[in-house]
């Protein structure tokens, strides 16, 4: 997690939400490949391909440490606005529909229990009145 996020600090973080869009999320990854190779390209070759690897782990969610690792990137943002009283949750009106879409979509593969939590999360946001309710079809 932190490899993946000392990463980030280069690349900027794209708001979880705007990542649905594809072209939000090529661009995403294309920023953060140039800054994987920036970062872990300046550093002695055995550190720089030891963290590299672990940054390729963890995007390519192929092992069961990776998906539990995104699962908990996908986890503390929740875990963030709720604690903050609604955070960016309610600057961008974000419903918890959108909330329960992500969890499902990103969370499973890496661990039930946490996508139990983050469920449980967006219930009691939205019975405490800091997520917005889900939106009517």
């Amino acid at each position: 997690l932190l490899v993946h996020d000392l990463v980030e600090i280069y690349a900027g973080d794209t708001f979880v939400y705007a990542s649905s869009d594809p072209a939000v999320a090529a661009a995403q990854e294309a920023n953060e490949q140039a800054a994987a190779d920036r970062l872990f390209g300046g550093l002695p070759v055995d550190q720089g391909s030891r963290l590299r690897a672990l940054w390729d782990e963890f995007e390519s969610k192929a092992t069961p440490e990776s998906r539990f690792a995104k699962s908990i990137d996908r986890l503390m943002p929740m875990v963030l606005n709720y604690v903050a009283g609604g955070g960016s949750w309610a600057v961008h009106g974000i419903t918890a529909d959108k909330t329960r879409n992500l969890i499902d979509a990103q969370m499973p593969g890496g661990s039930k229990a946490l996508a139990h939590y983050g469920h449980a999360i967006v219930n009691r946001a939205v019975a405490e009145g800091i997520l917005l309710p889900p939106t009517v079809s």
